[in-house]
């Protein structure tokens, strides 16, 4: 006779465990308790029956930590008709994404401890995947008055950003630099020359030239981290450059980290799965912030997340409705959602060759939750109980009408992928669950 079950505690066995942070890749399975990780173990394998839990049989697919995606634009407040906290859950839960991080440029922006207690009430009453947010870095996001860095830290934000806006004035930034050692704080900056990149719509070249199109240069993107690196060096603090696509702006991050500046960066599965031939046809569903680069560059992107210099891969959600995207190409909105192509995109990396599976999970796991000081991202006992169970291998095809979001601006349509979410959990409760 089995031991009755106890309420709140499941056993997923017979799995393929995949930790990036203690480098476990072994088959076995993981115990929750209500929203913690009670015991990982190779004991939790095929046919092991804990006592007074409920079994999820795995079927020898890979258990992971969810996916923490450090940069998603969720439209609300100000731009529900695009998305909002609902469907972008959707969407994040769909993806095996557990944990997101809100950018602060909404409308109104997140600029004051009262918006970030709004979204963090909204993701309360959503109940799916956990949201949490950035603060805006300066009022209104338009570069010129420092926001109160310790009040919103102490209402929840992660780090500080303009979000899609680059901070630009160089007596701000190194204000914003000094004030936020005080709170060991994380400013994010869109690393992108406003006055280089004007009026420019896709990478500026030989492409850009034969297609009539106003080109934005990679120097636009070098320019902005060699002068924010030096102000770093003198100021000290910690500086995060969002979404990097060019070889010579990695380069001079990889010398920077080097030299034992504390800087990170992401990039996006755009920028390591695309090139600027995505738009060969005024596609504007490719026309990103920044925008998809050349060959060369995308190929030191894939070199800079194998060699470490990229720290975590985030999705750049930004999601975008038709009527902004239907546009002749110079005047449709920058910008596509990423958050349920975002494993399978990244699972490329594993496929082609370029990582291991682990190395591939890194970045999207505990990676990113490291940066912003989160528990999550990781399968140790006391942890969240925020997991991920996918087939690396099921084959597919992404199709914008299925997506979750409200807006299906994804570069991505019809590509072939391989990688299919099978479950994903928070905080112990199945959230997303994949049809047969």
């Amino acid at each position: 006779m089995s031991a009755p079950v106890i309420p709140g505690r499941v056993a997923y066995v017979n799995a393929r465990l995949i930790d990036p942070a203690s480098g476990l890749d072994a088959p076995g399975g993981v115990l929750v308790h209500d929203d913690r990780i009670l015991r990982v173990g190779a004991d939790l394998g095929a046919g092991a029956d804990p006592e007074g839990a409920q079994v999820v049989d795995c079927a020898g697919h890979m258990l992971a930590p969810g996916l923490v995606d450090m940069r998603v634009r969720l439209g609300e407040p100000g731009e529900e008709h695009k998305e909002d906290i609902a469907s972008a859950s959707r969407a994040a839960a769909a993806g095996g994404v557990t944990t997101m991080v809100a950018l602060p440029d909404s409308a109104p922006p997140l600029d004051d401890p009262a918006m970030l207690e709004f979204v963090a009430r909204r993701a309360r009453e959503v109940k799916l995947v956990k949201v949490y947010c950035y603060g805006a870095a300066t009022r209104g996001n338009e570069g010129t008055e420092v926001t109160e860095i310790g009040l919103m830290q102490a209402a929840g934000a992660l780090g500080f950003s303009d979000g899609r806006r680059a901070i630009d004035n160089p007596r701000v930034l190194t204000r914003l630099l000094k004030y936020g050692q005080a709170f060991d704080a994380l400013l994010v900056q869109h690393p992108e020359d406003p006055q280089l990149a004007a009026d420019g719509v896709m990478n500026a070249g030989e492409l850009s030239t034969r297609l009539g199109l106003a080109g934005i240069s990679p120097v636009a993107e070098l320019v902005m981290v060699e002068r924010d690196l030096t102000l770093l060096a003198d100021t000290g603090g910690r500086l995060h450059f969002a979404h990097l696509s060019t070889a010579a702006a990695l380069d001079r991050v990889r010398a920077a980290k080097a030299a034992g500046l504390a800087v990170t960066c992401d990039t996006a599965p755009f920028y390591f799965a695309l090139n600027e031939l995505a738009v060969s046809d005024y596609r504007t569903f490719a026309k990103l912030s920044p925008p998809l680069r050349a060959e060369a560059d995308r190929q030191a992107v894939v070199a800079a997340i194998a060699d470490g210099t990229i720290d975590a891969i985030a999705s750049d959600h930004v999601p975008e409705d038709e009527d902004s995207k239907r546009l002749p190409f110079g005047q449709a909105a920058f910008g596509g959602v990423g958050l349920e192509t975002l494993l399978p995109i990244a699972l490329e990396l594993f496929h082609n060759g370029h990582l291991n599976l682990i190395e591939a999970l890194r970045p999207l796991t505990c990676g990113p939750a490291d940066l912003l000081g989160l528990p999550a991202g990781r399968l140790a006992p006391d942890a969240p109980a925020d997991l991920v169970l996918f087939d690396p291998d099921k084959p597919g095809q992404v199709d914008r009408a299925r997506l979750h979001s409200k807006s299906k601006n994804t570069p991505f349509d019809d590509r072939l992928i391989q990688g299919r979410v099978l479950r994903t959990i928070v905080d112990g409760r199945t959230v997303f669950e994949s049809s047969p």
